[in-house]
């Protein structure tokens, strides 16, 4: 499936990489950040060995076998942390993937958002039965969407119908088009006025269809309760209580700190590689996925979060009540949406929570256990044009979480 629906469409695309080493390369790489990002340590020491720390290091190998060109995953367990890697960071130079580079985590941002709007609802200053219009009147009219029938619960959890904006900010789904489109930047305002020219998906609650254009507008209602911009809120109510100090909200500022990998898109089958390592604005600038973090902070993040350190008892319930996604949305079979969470079964039994995350040139899976006990942050650097080979590495790096989450276990 190619990427002219924006992030959701990244889940299934990947890349058929040249003839490159499947070895796992050791060398540690670090370094400080531009823009004052705070540096990332080394590796952590290795745990105690756990039934899957071994195949850990082989899964990641085999994603690169797969035909990613980079690949790192950390697992957190009670008995301490894991990390392995695959293939390289830069395909010019050869250099290895940095054990905790900073990622982009596209989509994993909405989790972030939904988890500061349902602290407000545990304050009392907004309720999740409230409607877009008490809080944005005026925003959302026009070719059959109509705020005053649609509720915030609705938009975190993509039951609103509203229409995804994305795909009228890539116009051009081509090397080309990524080069010409990537620094053009809109105002939240401006994504949902995009968005709004199309009809409804549905009747408000009567279905279910991932939109970004849902969060652009919860960001919006954060800014409406609390007078602040939602980066502001998921900063001081979020990253600094929990610190995570190598987590950021970089606005239109397109470039990755160091260390990191290099992201490369394949736009179409058998076409080269595109190093689309630089943020594409249009897509990667709003409430809806412009966090970039690290595997260890994200661990972090859901780990607390399903721990009951963000939330009060009964928002996270309310997070935690799910649909079911319709056959065909490109998840794991069996995943159900919460309110800007997924859950997803796990072939050992039970599941885990998570939000994955993707866009051009790169994907995350990030997840913890129902307890909040184990975590583990899965991340990949390229996108095939290919949706045979699309496909086949996606099932290849969602089965990858499955088993380690699964070996944590035993």
């Amino acid at each position: 499936m190619p990427l002219v629906r924006g992030r959701r469409a990244a889940r299934t695309a990947t890349l058929v990489v040249c003839a490159l080493s499947a070895a796992l390369l050791p060398a540690r790489a670090h370094a400080t950040g531009p823009d004052g990002a705070t540096p990332v340590p080394p590796a952590p020491p290795a745990a105690a060995a756990h039934p899957g720390a071994l195949r850990l290091e082989r899964d990641a190998a085999a994603l690169h076998r797969a035909g990613y060109t980079g690949v790192s995953v950390r697992l957190d367990t009670p008995r301490g942390a894991h990390t392995a890697r695959g293939g390289v960071a830069d395909l010019r130079t050869g250099r290895p993937v940095p054990w905790q580079g900073y990622l982009r985590t596209g989509s994993t941002t909405k989790t972030f958002v939904a988890t500061v709007l349902l602290q407000l609802t545990g304050e009392g200053r907004v309720s999740l039965d409230d409607t877009v219009e008490r809080w944005l009147p005026g925003v959302v009219h026009g070719h059959g969407n109509d705020g005053r029938r649609i509720t915030l619960r609705q938009l975190l959890q993509h039951t609103s119908g509203l229409p995804d904006y994305d795909g009228d900010v890539v116009p051009e789904f081509s090397a080309r088009g990524y080069l010409a489109h990537r620094w053009t930047t809109y105002s939240p305002a401006e994504r949902v006025a995009l968005a709004l020219s199309h009809p409804p998906s549905f009747a408000p609650g009567t279905g279910w269809e991932y939109s970004n254009t849902n969060y652009i507008l919860a960001g919006m209602v954060i800014e409406a309760v609390t007078g602040r911009g939602w980066e502001r809120e998921v900063h001081d109510r979020v990253l600094r209580p929990l610190g995570l100090r190598h987590t950021l909200i970089p606005g239109d500022h397109p470039f990755l700190p160091h260390p990191h990998a290099r992201d490369y898109q394949q736009f179409g089958p058998g076409e080269p590689f595109t190093d689309t390592t630089v943020a594409y604005l249009p897509l990667d600038g709003g409430a809806d996925g412009s966090i970039i973090s690290t595997a260890a902070d994200l661990n972090r993040f859901f780990s607390a979060l399903l721990r009951g350190r963000l939330l009060g008892p009964a928002q996270l319930a309310e997070m935690r009540r799910t649909v079911a996604l319709p056959e065909g949305s490109g998840g794991v079979p069996g995943t159900r949406y919460g309110l800007g969470l997924e859950w997803t079964p796990l072939s050992c039994g039970g599941g885990y929570w998570g939000h994955s995350g993707g866009g051009f040139g790169f994907y995350v899976w990030p997840g913890a256990t129902e307890d909040g006990r184990t975590a583990l942050t899965l991340s990949v650097h390229s996108q095939a044009g290919d949706p045979v080979v699309a496909g086949r590495q996606a099932r290849a790096a969602t089965a990858v979480v499955d088993r380690a989450l699964c070996d944590a276990r035993r």
